[in-house]
């Protein structure tokens, strides 16, 4: 039996169509984007048309675009920037108990740099509730930031609503939409965001690459001091060859929003086949209704997550929980949830992707109806 990958939220293959897009930049175009003679051309109709494509996705313009490292610097950026240039008006930052590390430590990280942190409790199924949102904002408020889908769970966060909720409060909204990206539409006009953070990785691009939209009109501190590029947003030459892929991925999803559908539909037949088989034995963190189409965060009761896994090698997949020393801590996202550890313990998070088949997840019910029964 041949392994079946089901980790997408952790990290997605290449696609091929990103691959060929890439290519030709190793051989050509060296020069630097930011240089201004016959050599420079190339790589810098590169990065302007990744940067397009990547506005293109979530309907922004490209010079709100920037390209940074992946996901966490984009991150790191919008919260250190937005603290470092916001001094005159306050100091208070407004998130949930059940971000990214990418998030959370940088909060944690910001705390000790004098910065207030108020970390808003989700309910039962991972979501957090808008008038919490607006009831923890104060006068010192500065930023509000909420992923737009968690990373665990696949739970969607009503960003739409928590941005209208910002706009009335003269505060700035950030959204960390790695996980999202590619997988629901985003419309950063519709949503109202000011900030979102997007992750290549996540979305069929190489690892090390990143953007951050930034709306026009707002001016926040650099992350990386130097040069004047990025639009003297983000110093650093550019990754001409990174970027390219980035700007073809996101190309791809856009093409591609109606393979979503297919995905979700896999999803739920894995979803009613396991809960068929394990019965009362398993069980959903989160609701399905509000969860992305290709993630199913389970758990299997009377057992630990890590040994499940362990009993079918042949599935990549995450595990929510950690095993040490013969006893198990539950993920952060599990816990702020309320889950019970005597549930919580075996959870594993099945993802599904672009080249994820029936046939594959035919396999995989066969090895865990086999193998953990």
């Amino acid at each position: 039996m041949e392994n079946i990958y089901l980790d997408y939220n952790a990290s997605t293959p290449l696609d091929p169509g990103v691959k060929e897009a890439m290519l030709p930049l190793m051989d050509a175009h060296f020069g630097n984007p930011s240089a201004s003679h016959y050599a420079a051309m190339g790589a810098k109709k590169a990065v302007e048309t990744a940067r397009k494509q990547v506005a293109g996705l979530i309907n922004s313009t490209a010079g709100e675009i920037i390209f940074t490292s992946g996901g966490t610097e984009s991150n790191n950026h919008v919260l250190k920037g937005v603290l470092q240039s916001s001094k005159d008006k306050g100091n208070h930052i407004v998130t949930t108990n059940i971000e990214h590390p990418a998030i959370g430590n940088t909060c944690k990280f910001l705390e000790g740099e004098g910065a207030d942190v108020t970390y808003v409790p989700v309910d039962e199924t991972g979501r957090v509730d808008p008038l919490a949102i607006e009831e923890a904002i104060t006068e010192n408020t500065i930023l509000v930031t909420v992923m737009h889908a968690n990373n665990e769970t696949g739970m969607i966060q009503p960003i739409k609503e928590i941005s209208e909720i910002c706009k009335r409060s003269q505060v700035y909204f950030h959204t960390d939409a790695a996980q999202s990206a590619g997988k629901v539409p985003i419309d950063v006009q519709d949503a109202q965001v000011d900030f979102l953070s997007l992750a290549g990785h996540k979305l069929y691009a190489p690892k090390g690459i990143g953007a951050l939209y930034i709306r026009e009109g707002i001016e926040i501190e650099s992350l990386v001091h130097g040069a004047g590029h990025e639009m003297g947003k983000r110093a650093g030459t550019e990754n001409v060859i990174l970027a390219a892929g980035l700007g073809k991925a996101c190309e791809l999803a856009k093409r591609s929003e109606g393979e979503q559908e297919r995905i979700k539909k896999l999803r739920d037949y894995f979803w009613v086949e396991l809960k068929t088989s394990f019965g009362e034995d398993i069980s959903l963190n989160g609701k399905l209704n509000h969860l992305l189409p290709n993630t199913l965060n389970v758990n299997f009761h009377h057992r630990a997550g890590q040994d499940v896994l362990q009993a079918v090698p042949e599935i990549a997949a995450s595990t929510g929980s950690a095993c040490h020393a013969g006893s198990v801590d539950l993920s952060p996202v599990l816990r702020a949830m309320g889950v019970e550890e005597e549930r919580g313990m075996g959870a594993v998070r099945f993802s599904l992707g672009r080249f994820t088949t029936k046939e594959e997840i035919d396999q995989a019910l066969s090895l865990l109806k086999t193998r953990i029964q």
